[in-house]
């Protein structure tokens, strides 16, 4: 009996000396020098807005040898030269093992990051692995030089229209003119109430126009000029000092469109940045066409189904869906984009927590920015969401500027805001009136 019981030791021993010799062939150990090695398919870049859909830039790794079987996340960081990717611009990948930029995407980091158009961006990329918080491995800075392009018009003016018929009274800011092809003519697209308006230069009264005898010639320092409420282009001619005020609204009719074939058309906005007209909303299936000033006199379809545009051409088939609906009137030419919309609901907001929400209009001179102007708050709470549904919204945990998807409420003073929303960023802003 004593030999069998010394035998059974012996067996548990060599049990415990194997399990432990297998703990320790198992035991993970970081190899330090691994980190990802990148590669870029090009170090130098000259950018186009004719290849604006094309690939221009990829980043490229292959998963380091970590010394185990590890689940790594990846990001990539882009900043300028010289910066030790202070304020760098960070993309994550996830598992990816590499991220790519269009000519458009990148040349929009470059603007973002401060370079000029034409000019040279000299950057420097990087990849970090990511374990854990405490284990982070950082790649070789590789360096990238890159020259954008001009994607937005600067049609800006120091001419501007102020008055009791425009939307900020006799204070402005004036409502802008904008530069035409012939020089010193400006034109403003401008939605007026009854009274008064004058032309002026720098939001300053130091240089103004008026228009003394109401007979389309100005004077400096002359009379207010008398409008009634309507949708107008004022034509502003600084060469010779006259001016015209001619009805203008472009819109969009149909069964398509929210008010039908009788209207009032769904109208479009102006977008200096492009020289086009731009419209948002939400089409039923059906037709539609666009047409001047909520009259048949001069209307536009499609004949052919090709993206361009005929005087009395053949309705537009339209399926449903929110759409941004773009209007090139020099070239003829529309195009009919899905688009997710952001809107603010809140019991702070008009319509409570339901909606529907209030809207925002993109800023098409910067990319991803949204805005509503003087939308009126109560005391409460309100948060983003887009398309007047809560798969996706958006709060600000810690209420810091920042937003986060499913975060936390945006606490609101009563009052009149101009609300600013950027979609790539996750910031938004709040100014009150």
């Amino acid at each position: 009996m004593k030999n069998i019981l010394n035998k059974v030791y012996v067996l548990l021993g060599m049990v415990v000396l194997l399990s432990s010799c297998e703990k320790e062939e198992i035991r993970a150990v970081l190899d330090p020098a691994a980190k990802p090695v990148v590669t870029l398919n090009s170090s130098s870049l000259e950018l186009s807005k004719e290849n604006a859909d094309a690939n221009a830039l990829t980043v490229s790794w292959e998963k380091p040898a970590f010394g185990f079987n590890a689940g790594a996340q990846y990001r990539v960081l882009v900043g300028k030269a010289g910066s030790n990717f202070a304020e760098a611009q960070v993309f994550s990948t996830g598992s990816d093992l590499s991220h790519s930029w269009t000519n458009k995407q990148l040349n929009g980091l470059l603007q973002s990051m401060g370079f000029e158009p034409a000019a040279t961006g000299n950057l420097e990329i990087a990849v970090e692995s990511i374990l854990s918080d405490a284990q982070v491995q950082r790649s070789e800075v590789m360096p990238l030089s890159a020259v954008g392009y001009l994607d937005k018009l600067d049609l800006s003016s120091p001419w501007g229209i102020v008055g009791s018929a425009t939307v900020n009274q006799w204070d402005g800011p004036d409502m802008p003119f904008y530069k035409t092809a012939e020089a010193g003519v400006f034109v403003a697209y401008v939605m007026l109430t009854d009274g008064e308006m004058k032309i002026r230069q720098n939001n300053d009264w130091a240089l103004n126009y008026g228009d003394t005898g109401a007979d389309g010639t100005l004077e400096q320092d002359g009379d207010n000029i008398v409008v009634t409420a309507g949708t107008y282009a004022v034509t502003f001619n600084s060469n010779d000092l006259t001016y015209s005020i001619e009805p203008l609204s472009w819109g969009i009719v149909g069964d398509a469109a929210p008010n039908g074939w009788d209207g009032p058309d769904l109208e479009f906005t102006y977008d200096p940045s492009s020289d086009q007209w731009r419209a948002i909303g939400t089409l039923a299936d059906g037709e539609m066409k666009i047409r001047k000033n909520n009259d048949w006199a001069l209307n536009y379809g499609d004949t052919g189904a090709d993206g361009s545009l005929e005087e009395n051409g053949d309705n537009i088939a339209i399926s449903a869906g929110t759409y941004l609906i773009t209007f090139n009137q020099n070239e003829l030419t529309y195009t009919v984009e899905a688009i997710d919309i952001p809107g603010i609901v809140g019991d702070a907001s008009p319509n409570g927590w339901d909606g529907p929400d209030v809207s925002l209009m993109p800023d098409f001179s910067r990319e991803g920015v949204w805005v509503a102007n003087n939308v009126t708050l109560t005391d409460g709470a309100i948060k983003f969401r887009l398309n007047n549904d809560w798969a996706v919204n958006y709060g600000d945990t810690g209420a810091d500027g920042t937003l986060e998807e499913n975060g936390d409420n945006i606490s609101v003073s009563a009052g009149s805001y101009d609300v600013e929303v950027n979609l790539t960023d996750l910031t938004y802003t709040l100014t009150a009136k």
